[in-house]
C-alpha cells in the first residue's frame, strides 16, 4: 500500500530547485504532474462579496516561511467551509490564498535484509518520483481569508478558524478587521 510521506519532510525547509514542469519536455526533470487536490479557492457568495455586502474580515495568517501540502489545504478548507455554511447558511465569503506549484518527490528506498540490493541504485539516481503538491507561503501571507457581516457572528468564526488552525503545518495567528459600512444593506 502506498503511503503519503509525513509533512514534516518538506514543510520546514526551503523549496527545492526543479519543482515544477518546464514547458519544453526536454528541460523538464518532472515527467508527470500530480492532481490537484484543493477543489475550490472562493467559496460562499461570490456575488455578494464583488458588490461590497461584507464588512468584517476575519484571515488566518502564517507566522513562519513554510510549504503546506495541498492534502492539508484541502482538509483544513473543508473544514472551515462546512462549519461556516452551518452557522452562517450563505451570508459570506471564503477564499484560499495559496495555491500549491511546487511538486514534492520521494526517492523511495526499501527497508530490510536483501529486498532491495539488486532493484535499488541508491543515491546514484535520487530525484525521486513525484509525491504530491505543495504550496510555498511566506511569513506574514494569508492562507484563507472571511467576509462576513454582523458583530455578532465574529467568535463564531474566530472559533472555525482556531479549530482549523491545527490542521496546517505552521504557526498561524488570526487577524480580525473591520472595514467601513457595507455598500448594500
Amino acid at each position: 500500500m502506498a503511503v503519503k510521506r509525513k509533512a514534516k519532510a518538506y514543510s520546514k525547509r526551503k523549496p527545492v530547485v526543479n519543482t515544477r514542469r518546464s514547458k519544453k519536455t526536454q528541460l523538464s526533470y518532472i515527467k508527470m504532474v500530480p492532481p490537484q487536490k484543493v477543489v475550490k479557492f472562493s467559496m460562499g457568495d461570490v456575488a455578494g462579496y464583488e458588490i461590497g455586502k461584507y464588512n468584517i474580515k476575519i484571515g488566518l495568517y502564517t507566522e513562519e516561511n513554510i510549504q503546506i501540502r495541498d492534502l492539508a489545504l484541502e482538509a483544513a478548507r473543508q473544514a472551515i467551509h462546512k462549519e461556516m455554511t452551518n452557522s452562517l447558511q450563505k451570508a459570506y465569503f471564503l477564499r484560499c490564498h495559496c495555491y500549491p506549484h511546487n511538486i514534492t518527490r520521494n526517492n523511495r528506498v526499501y527497508s530490510g535484509g536483501s529486498k532491495g540490493e539488486r532493484i535499488q541504485t541508491g543515491m546514484s539516481k535520487s530525484f525521486g518520483s513525484p509525491e504530491g503538491r505543495t504550496a510555498v507561503v511566506r511569513k506574514g501571507n494569508p492562507i484563507f481569508t472571511a467576509y462576513f457581516s454582523g458583530q455578532e457572528n465574529i467568535p463564531k468564526v474566530r472559533a472555525i478558524f482556531k479549530s482549523a488552525s491545527p490542521k496546517l503545518p505552521c504557526k498561524s495567528k488570526i487577524v480580525i478587521e473591520i472595514m467601513n459600512k457595507p455598500k448594500i444593506a
